[in-house]
């Protein structure tokens, strides 16, 4: 029986993740809390809960946390669970972070993007990337896992499949992501841009080339490609609750242009052994319908003769944010890594 304890439980995710976690009959949940102007049962805020769970959600104690839990999900804003991860890991606690805080291993382009001066330099380094499709083994012994963004899981798991191959087939300086994610991705908040009225009806792209997961994506593709990568990246709000898919478009290399190869062999042989990834039949692509809900990400291919198309869907608060959390937790104690998914 592991003891977890939940930090941010009232946003979208911190939600999503509370009510995953009550599945698993090897996890406790032993804490709740969040940005609160008044301690709370839990059940008072998320009606559905009610003879769930009997936690009351307050402020977050870092004491009372320690006290009671040995794995912490910071289900927190950007900035803001760098603030906590250190004491908490100082005080022998392992974390899973759905923050950004951890992800990046260069804190210049962490200040770039998310326009503050990292405050815990000294655990970077010791942060594990958490996408278990790339990092299964280094997850399992981790004191601290990156929880990765939502647009890059999905832009990965769709590239992961050409790059580790390293075919030579891509001219991988021509990596264009269109991305479209639902609303839920901006994180429970009131603003303008946010409003139904401003949102029904309407789609629109959005930091267009300049968007924080942007970095995320390049270094992560860099690693896999072993070469520097730097991607276009253009996302849309899309005006539904949930789901991401992206469409991801890549020229040929010129040498083998009338080279034939069939890349979804490639990809169904790398994601064999991977319980949440499904490779579409050749000519099916998928649709959000197909994995909202579930922790699944969906991958289609069509390859053409000076390029390569790759669409992949996910849902943003499951394999792009709670459901991969709890996939760690998974393998970090051992449970079936889809104990609480299925």
């Amino acid at each position: 029986m592991v003891n977890v304890a939940i930090v941010g439980v009232t946003g979208y995710a911190g939600e999503e993740l509370l009510g995953i976690l009550l599945k698993p009959p090897a996890v406790r949940i032993t804490s709740v809390s969040a940005k609160i102007d008044k301690p709370l049962h839990i059940s008072e805020i998320f009606p559905k809960f009610k003879n769930r769970i009997d936690l009351v959600c307050a402020q977050p104690n870092i004491k009372d946390i320690v006290a009671d839990s040995e794995l912490v999900f910071l289900a927190l804003p950007h900035t803001v669970s760098m603030e906590i991860a250190p004491k908490l890991l100082n005080a022998g606690k392992r974390i899973i972070d759905l923050s950004a805080d951890y992800r990046l291993g260069d804190i210049k382009v962490y200040k770039e993007f998310y326009h503050c001066e990292h405050k815990d330099k000294k655990n970077i380094p010791g942060a594990i990337y958490g996408l278990p499709e790339l990092y299964r083994q280094d997850i399992k012994n981790a004191s601290l896992v990156a929880n990765p963004g939502c647009y890059p899981t999905a832009a990965i798991l769709a590239l992961s499949g050409v790059l580790a191959c390293d075919t030579g087939l891509l001219d991988l300086t021509t990596i264009f992501i269109d991305a479209k994610s639902g609303v839920t991705g901006a994180g429970r908040k009131i603003a303008e841009g946010f409003l139904f009225s401003e949102i029904n009806e309407d789609f629109k792209a959005y930091k267009v080339d300049s968007h924080q997961h942007m970095p995320e994506i390049n270094q992560e593709l860099s690693k896999i490609a072993k070469k520097k990568i730097k991607v276009t990246f253009v996302p849309h709000l899309l005006p539904v609750n949930r789901g991401i898919l992206e469409t991801i478009y890549i020229k040929k290399t010129k040498k083998l242009k009338a080279k034939s190869q069939k890349l979804i062999t490639l990809y169904k042989k790398f994601y064999n052994q991977e319980p949440f990834v499904r490779i579409c039949q050749e000519g099916v692509f998928p649709r959000l319908k197909d994995v909202v809900g579930t922790n699944f990400c969906d991958i289609g291919i069509q390859e053409e003769a000076d390029k390569v198309i790759i669409v992949a869907a996910i849902d943003n608060l499951l394999k792009g944010a709670s459901g991969q959390a709890v996939q760690n937790m998974n393998i970090m104690y051992k449970f079936p890594e889809q104990a609480g998914l299925l």
